[in-house]
């Protein structure tokens, strides 16, 4: 075989190469190896029943881990997304306890939440506070709403069709948040990806500056994603609430650690400007995989949560390892030449 040869029957080989050495082709590999130690662990992890209730279990998170994906692709963060979620659901409680009808009570709650991802967005876009500073404060306001709301007390007895909406499957296996996860992830996935919308969040994510000077209209950008977090949040409030069937002042607490977790393990940047929601998705069935391993084996609930956190400082680290790593290769090529 002549060097001609040779050099013709690497290419393939690099280029795969080089395909697995992208962030969403290491996520796939860790994802293919967490299946096979589960599955290896419990003869019960690749039933169907379990696979749907692996994504049951933390629906509303990857719910809401979709929306945020955009938001930190954005250069912003929404800290105030579980307690949204706590308030939506609290509201939605004390609203049927006051004898508000379901039909009613579900849009109100809704609006809830779009009024409260406007007020992020107001403080943010127009009074030009930092998202961190603000939403944080948010986390606090949001979770004491709801506290109020509903004292010490636990809410229950809902209508037992609203909470099949949440525990029982509507078509096929599938239950309604699953059905709606998937639809929300194929509408995300064109709207960040195959349209100009998806072009801003991008370029104001890579450099607001020049996308200010591009003509985009920056604060409608970032007003919308932080309107759709909050709506999306309340959505998911609510599901949370149809599917445990009871609400407290404590729902969702925390759950902003996993959602997170799952979208800079995606590779994207807590910068801004880098990642796709496909590498989301593949930090979301990690996240689901390990859990539910962790559960199948009998680990306890606050061990899983500093797996978890230490998971959350890896997919920070790691990125930024693989970027210093790539300098250096091409400062010694450069070098060379």
């Amino acid at each position: 075989m002549s060097s001609t040869d040779i050099g013709v029957a690497k290419r393939p080989l690099e280029k795969a190469i080089s395909h697995l050495s992208d962030w969403e082709g290491f996520l796939l590999a860790v994802l293919v190896l967490t299946i096979i130690v589960n599955a290896s662990m419990s003869d019960v992890f690749l039933t169907v029943n379990n696979q749907i209730n692996l994504f049951q279990l933390s629906i509303e998170k990857i719910i809401v881990a979709l929306i945020m994906t955009l938001i930190i692709i954005n250069a912003e963060i929404d800290l105030s997304v579980a307690s949204m979620m706590g308030l939506a659901a609290c509201a939605f409680g004390w609203l049927f306890l006051h004898g508000v009808p379901i039909g009613l009570a579900v849009p109100i709650v809704l609006l809830i939440g779009v009024l409260g991802g406007a007020f992020n967005a107001f403080f943010i876009t127009v009074m030009g506070l930092p998202s961190l500073v603000v939403t944080l404060a948010m986390l606090i306001g949001y979770r004491g709403l709801a506290r109020v709301l509903v004292e010490d007390r636990g809410i229950t007895d809902f209508p037992a069709w609203f909470d099949a909406l949440g525990q029982q499957p509507l078509i096929g296996p599938f239950p309604l948040s699953l059905l709606i996860f998937f639809a929300l992830l194929a509408f995300l996935v064109v709207v960040l990806h195959f349209t100009g919308f998806g072009r801003y969040v991008y370029m104001i994510g890579n450099n607001k500056e020049m996308a200010v000077y591009s003509g985009v209209a920056v604060n409608r950008v970032k007003a919308t994603l932080f309107i759709a977090s909050g709506a999306i949040s309340a959505l998911a409030g609510l599901l949370f609430a149809a599917r445990v069937g009871a609400v407290r002042g404590d729902v969702a607490l925390g759950f902003e650690l996993d959602i997170i977790t799952m979208v800079l393990l995606g590779g994207i940047s807590i910068f801004g400007g880098r990642g796709t929601l496909f590498g989301a998705i593949f930090a979301i069935l990690i996240v689901l995989n390990l859990r539910n391993g962790m559960a199948l084996a009998n680990i306890t609930h606050h061990l899983q949560t500093g797996v978890i956190g230490v998971l959350l400082i890896l997919s920070v680290l790691l990125p930024n390892l693989r970027s210093m790593l790539r300098q250096f290769r091409e400062t010694r090529a450069s070098a060379r030449s």
